[in-house]
């Protein structure tokens, strides 16, 4: 199967009350893992890549991996995996006009940090040059707070949708889908514990999600697919270790899994995981170093987080996203 849009995906994700994982990628170990979870669990799949990433392990590189992914998955698996590639968090039209023309199915444009009527001129602008190419645009409105690879919003900065806005920005830049933002944020370090309470084990709690910005929205755009960025439920297991095994990660807390799976069930058809691939990742890999500490060989640690990144996904795919069966 080629690589495909997720219109389709969205489609029958809106219907049928479940969302897409689009899975933040930067090596060929975190595709396999990745893709090995959605084959496995016949799940169709958004891989996404961030400027950053994209300036890490090069656009060439990043394609061939997915590319061989797909490949693999139809030889050892005999399953025709649908697979968008997403650039996530474009910042400019140039950006956006360089993973269309190098193979991208889906762009981001986030001109969120813009006026509204410069973030329309700009969401505009990528959208005729995609529509024109076969590819579909994410637009955003609200800010996230948080940091992520090159996305650095601190709290006072971070607003809000205001769902008065909706209608009029996505009539006027034909975007295909929506981020909105209702209180999830980027990175590891999601919430100060300011803003939190503490559970009986002193762990964070954060403050939940503003579903009802999330219902507004959905009533003012009926049918239309919404998108949560930043995501991410930091696994307090994957902190324990790592902070067991070297590492510094004091009240890192993320988003409840079950208000995730809410949101899922709603009009949200795409759910942005990056930090969780990570902590998955660097738990699996501090506790090798420690447990294996005369090992060099990459491949000896590298195997395991592969499968780490695996197991998570597809926890991710079955318990938070419903999407598992839906290939």
């Amino acid at each position: 199967m080629a690589i495909v849009t997720s219109k389709e995906m969205f489609k029958k994700a809106y219907d049928g009350g479940y969302a897409i994982g689009a899975f933040n990628v930067n090596n060929m170990e975190i595709i396999q893992g990745i893709t090995e979870a959605a084959i496995e669990k016949h799940a169709p799949l958004i891989l996404q890549v961030s400027k950053g990433a994209r300036a890490y392990a090069k656009h060439a590189y990043l394609m061939k991996l997915i590319e061989a992914a797909i490949e693999d998955a139809e030889q050892t698996a005999g399953f025709d995996l649908p697979i968008c590639v997403h650039l996530d968090h474009g910042d400019t039209f140039e950006l956006c006009k360089s993973c269309i023309d190098g193979g991208f199915t889906s762009v981001m444009i986030d001109g969120s940090s813009k006026s509204f009527e410069d973030n329309i001129a700009l969401t505009k602008q990528v959208v005729e040059y995609a529509h024109d190419h076969g590819v579909v645009v994410e637009g955003e409105l609200g800010t996230l707070a948080g940091i992520e690879d090159e996305v650095n919003v601190d709290a006072d900065n971070a607003s809000y949708t205001r769902p008065e806005e909706v209608e009029e920005f996505v009539t006027r830049t034909g975007v295909d889908s929506l981020a909105i933002a209702i209180g999830t944020s980027h990175g590891a370090y999601k919430f100060t514990a300011a803003q939190c309470t503490r559970n009986e084990k002193g762990i964070l709690v954060p403050p939940p999600l503003r579903f009802d910005i999330l219902e507004e929205v959905s009533k003012r755009l009926p049918g239309f697919p919404i998108v949560l960025h930043g995501s991410s439920s930091v696994p307090q297991e994957f902190v324990k270790i790592i902070n067991e095994n070297g590492g510094k990660m004091p009240d890192a807390v993320g988003i409840p899994e079950e208000q995730l799976r809410q949101a899922a069930k709603g009009a949200v058809c795409k759910i942005n995981i990056d930090s969780d691939l990570r902590l998955a990742m660097t738990a699996s890999i501090r506790k090798y170093f420690a447990e294996h500490p005369d090992h060099f060989d990459p491949r000896q640690y590298l195997k395991p987080a592969r499968i780490a990144i695996k197991d998570m996904v597809a926890h991710k795919l079955v318990d938070v996203l419903g999407c598992d069966g839906k290939a």
